[in-house]
């Protein structure tokens, strides 16, 4: 099995390059005079800490497997858009700072330094492209503008960040003075360039590649569980030795007319054995109501297995509390727990209840308990999973391990309640949907 970075180690790690970086622009900085070296020289350090965190962005969504075992991968994405917004602030203040203090420096205003800049210096231009290119992925990205796009639109917008990095790593290379004058500092920055993007190509072509090579992925069949929701069976060889565990999901692209290109994140939906594995899809889009076609036979790349939403199988007592399509990888996790478990399923409508015979027939044979929690709020009168009647619902919750999954609104209130209703945080464990 992969062996886990967790939060602790990566962000030590990140944080020892950042001193790096600043390590080698003040070994490159021979003087620093006046007003306008002082501010010149704020804008090399926001320039060198931009470009570095760009690759930091880069290498949270590589797909690097003990990246994503220890850490989760909801984490990473909510750690790589909260860094985009910073890298986007640190772009705009290297960009105010080297034109001010070049202004000052040649005593004159800064539009006419602007001007100089882009006409005369290698790659300003390039760069300026660059930053507004990352400016556009940034404002896609943001949560109002998200919602309204197709998952694949947002998705191939995203791949303007490479050009934009690939823009950026000129212009550093032609005009900063970290890489001009200083060997060392050059061989370091291409260093870690390279190694990101090895890292990057090996985790997301060649071994997607080489496990479909090795273990021969494809449809087996489909079978309806729901209106609008449907089970994909995914038979191969030796897939053991994947070591994909309950909680776990895989990137799935099926390589079918009009489906080929595309690639997505599903859950499995029960415990895999060494030749079958599944997953279960609910129509939400194109690209998902386009599965039910899918015929027996179709090959399938699978990247994976991701995530660290994996059940800790020594506690003694657990719960499981899903909203929607979020009983997908809680099903499988109620199948493989030991101990006392017991699972909360939260519906709006009984037509949206997926896997009732199978759950009902694992609580039966096991001794757990299952809870429909089926009606808006309305019905309910309020919340039906407030704390109180989470407490209900589950004696001796304060004691247990929770693991959540639904939709982001779902999760948020379901945390919330969880904490004022004694459960620890450190034993509430999460997985949203959020793109």
């Amino acid at each position: 099995m992969t062996a886990a970075i967790g939060p602790r180690g990566l962000l030590a790690a990140i944080g020892a390059g950042a001193v790096a970086v600043l390590v080698l622009w003040w070994h490159s900085t021979l003087a620093i005079r006046g007003a306008g070296g002082w501010l010149t020289g704020a804008g090399e350090i926001l320039g060198l800490l931009s470009g570095y965190g760009v690759i930091v962005l880069v290498l949270l969504m590589a797909r690097v497997a003990p990246i994503e075992r220890g850490i989760g991968a909801d984490r990473l994405a909510r750690w790589h858009a909260m860094g985009g917004r910073y890298i986007i602030g640190l772009i705009s203040g290297h960009a105010l700072a080297i034109i001010w203090g070049y202004a000052v420096s040649a005593q004159v205003n800064p539009a006419a330094e602007t001007v100089t800049l882009l006409t005369t210096y290698p790659d300003v231009l390039m760069a300026t492209a660059a930053w507004f290119l990352l400016l556009g992925v940034g404002l896609v990205s943001a949560r109002a503008i998200r919602a309204r796009l197709r998952y694949e639109t947002w998705y191939y917008l995203h791949f303007y960040t490479y050009l934009a990095i690939a823009l950026a790593f000129s212009h550093q290379f032609a005009v900063g003075a970290s890489f001009t004058s200083d060997l060392p500092a050059r061989f370091w920055w291409a260093s870690l360039y390279l190694v990101v993007a090895v890292l990057v190509l090996w985790y997301r072509i060649v071994v997607p590649v080489r496990d479909f090579a090795r273990h021969g992925f494809r449809v087996a069949g489909v079978r309806r569980e729901a209106p609008r929701t449907v089970s994909i069976y995914i038979s191969g060889k030796r897939m053991r030795d994947l070591h994909a565990a309950p909680g776990q999901f895989f990137r799935w692209r099926f390589l079918a007319h009009g489906l080929w290109w595309q690639s997505h994140p599903f859950s499995l939906s029960a415990v895999p054995s060494d030749d079958l594995m599944r997953i279960t899809v609910r129509d939400l889009g194109d690209h998902s109501s386009s599965l039910a076609s899918l015929r027996p036979g179709t090959p399938v790349i699978a990247e994976g297995p991701f995530g660290a939403f994996i059940p800790d199988r020594s506690a003694r007592s657990t719960l499981l509390v899903a909203g929607g399509v979020g009983i997908t990888p809680l099903r499988a996790m109620f199948a493989a727990l030991s101990g006392t478990v017991t699972l909360i399923y939260r519906a709006s409508t009984w037509q949206d209840i997926v896997f009732q015979a199978e759950l009902d027939a694992i609580a039966e044979a096991r001794g757990a308990t299952v809870h429909y929690v089926v009606g808006t709020r309305s019905d309910f009168g309020g919340d039906p999973l407030s704390a109180t009647a989470l407490r209900q619902l589950a004696p001796g919750l304060h004691r247990m391990d929770v693991y959540l999954c639904g939709p982001p609104g779902m999760t948020g209130t379901a945390v919330a309640a969880l904490t004022e209703a004694g459960v620890p945080r450190r034993r509430i464990h999460f997985e949203s949907f959020e793109f």
